[in-house]
């Protein structure tokens, strides 16, 4: 990801508040943006439901959130067994392009970019279409990142002979542009900077009836060495939502097609069926029309109260889309969503519950922090990205002094713990696996919330998807994700198994570490984010 995409990650929010412990194109037939949230009846479901001894089973316990969350979000019932966690970055590749290839009706894609080198991916698409004649292609990227190395190789001039090859009746390929930046500001901010105003930030993998939630783009380091999350929900239901979600913002994008006359071989052209203007053209009309698009699908779909059928694990989507809002009338979900699960540990009856959070960024948005630092929980956990472990550890320029401007945020919060719980109940592990650059490193950018309710030993909630909860996610990308809650066994299990994969290469971080001689932030670190500070 670009250096000014982390830059405006870190900056956004570098001077956090102490917590107060007081407190486009019209729809063709075959699209639609219709949906039927799901809650079917009978079926064993897999493993036998409830994880707790001698307590209530983790509907009952969680039926305020469960209320409120069916008044924000639509709601989903599946059978445990249909939703598989993957680990590994190589398990989550495997899995891309087998399903690709076995797919029979549709493929859509969306996701930040799609690496320059990752012919090997554009092959398998182009392997699948040639199989499969009734198999339809949908691709959704950014505008601004999928072309910012145009003329040269990029996302688009990567993406566009899929459309030269197998037409535009079955390969669709949309960009989306940002309402934020647009007229002089587009013209005179650089390509290495324009990013931070905004993007499409969403990762949906879809094949048929099954969708892959993840925060991993498309790109050889998300493939081998970069380790992230990765849901499988093999659910037809679950994976028409994501879909129209996916189609919705597909028309308020920009279409990708061959041009041979320019040297980037492609252009991007707003559609005139598309159901709002170019955001480049009138960014206020654009946000009305694009609004009366997306919000209906992210409205709630069920009765507050109604229980959940038996063995089946409770799906809610939450997504952000901000700039896709009119002044005033945001109505995006995972921002009230993530609240509403992080309400819940303030509960007294939850005081014996323990949370993990993890976000490869570390910079939690201040709402966050705060619900996560005065939460009543007898143990919080909180995982990030080492310095060695952030993609611009060692990098030449500005992008070198991120990772050493992350440890400040980290310092700061178990500054903030020892305000807000006496240093007690929250510990800060920094996730390491090798040196970045060196054989063997990796990165980090797994971003998520785990809760373990009292009297059981494996996490009954989570959240998975692409936010990584900053005040950037809320304010100016697209973000989709999950809230999942479930009280079967065996899935719980994979949850815990999950959050135990990635604290193998953690360790914990004490304010006393950053006395040492590694741990010391460079002035020029200091003096950019009190600069950056004071801007925002």
């Amino acid at each position: 990801m670009a250096s000014t995409r982390a830059t405006c990650l870190l900056f956004r929010q570098v001077r956090p508040r102490t917590p107060n412990p007081a407190h486009l194109r019209r729809p063709t037939s075959r699209r639609t943006f219709s949906f039927t949230s799901h809650s079917p009846s009978g079926g064993s479901g897999g493993a036998e439901a409830g994880s707790g001894d001698g307590v209530g089973s983790t509907f009952t316990v969680l039926r305020g959130l469960i209320d409120e969350m069916d008044k924000l979000a639509p709601r989903f019932e599946v059978a445990p067994r249909e939703i598989t966690i993957l680990k590994e970055p190589e398990e989550f590749y495997r899995n891309l392009k087998t399903k690709i290839l076995s797919a029979k009706k549709r493929v859509f894609i969306a996701t930040l970019y799609i690496g320059r080198t990752e012919h090997q991916l554009i092959e398998t698409i182009k392997t699948a279409l040639r199989n499969t004649p009734t198999l339809k292609v949908s691709i959704l990227t950014d505008a601004l990142r999928g072309t910012r190395e145009a003329p040269d190789v990029c996302s688009a001039s990567l993406l566009v002979p899929l459309v030269k090859e197998f037409g535009e009746d079955r390969v669709e390929l949309r960009m989306f542009h940002t309402p934020n930046l647009a007229g002089i500001k587009k013209a005179v901010i650089p390509k290495r900077l324009n990013e931070g105003w905004g993007l499409q930030h969403m990762k949906l993998y879809g094949f048929d009836d099954e969708v892959i939630l993840s925060g991993a783009n498309l790109s050889k380091d998300y493939f081998t060495n970069r380790q992230d999350r990765y849901h499988l929900f093999s659910a037809k239901a679950i994976t028409d939502y994501y879909a129209s979600i996916h189609d919705a913002i597909c028309n308020l994008s920009f279409k990708l097609q061959p041009n041979d006359k320019l040297d980037s071989r492609f252009e991007l052209v707003w559609p005139a069926s598309n159901p709002a203007p170019s955001p480049l053209d009138d960014s206020s009309a654009f946000r009305s029309a694009a609004s009366a698009v997306i919000s209906p699908l992210l409205k709630p779909t069920s009765r507050p109260g109604s229980p959940p059928a038996k063995n089946k694990a409770i799906v809610y989507p939450i997504g952000q889309f901000t700039p896709l809002m009119a002044p005033g009338e945001n109505n995006s979900t995972e921002h009230r969503g993530v609240l509403n699960v992080l309400r819940t540990l303030s509960r007294d009856d939850l005081k014996d519950s323990t949370w993990t959070f993890t976000a490869g960024y570390f910079n939690i948005h201040r709402e966050l922090k705060e619900l996560l630092l005065t939460s009543r929980s007898a143990t919080g956990t909180v995982i990030t990205a080492a310095p060695e472990a952030n993609g611009f550890y060692g990098s030449p320029g500005i992008s070198g002094y991120l990772p050493p401007g992350y440890l400040v945020l980290a310092r700061r919060f178990l500054e903030d713990v020892g305000r807000a719980r006496g240093g007690r109940g929250v510990q800060l592990l920094e996730w390491r696996r090798g040196v970045v650059g060196q054989p063997g490193g990796w990165t980090y950018h797994a971003k998520g919330i785990w809760i373990t309710l009292p009297g059981c030993e494996t996490p009954g909630v989570t959240v998975v998807g692409s936010s990584n909860y900053t005040r950037r996610s809320h304010k100016l990308d697209l973000e989709m994700n999950a809230v999942v809650v479930t009280e079967d066994r065996k899935l719980q299990e994979e949850l815990a198994g999950e959050v135990r994969h990635l604290r193998t290469y953690a360790e914990p971080l004490q304010l006393e570490d950053f006395e040492k001689e590694e741990r010391k932030v460079p002035w020029e670190t200091k003096v950019l984010l009190w600069l950056v500070g004071w801007g925002l």
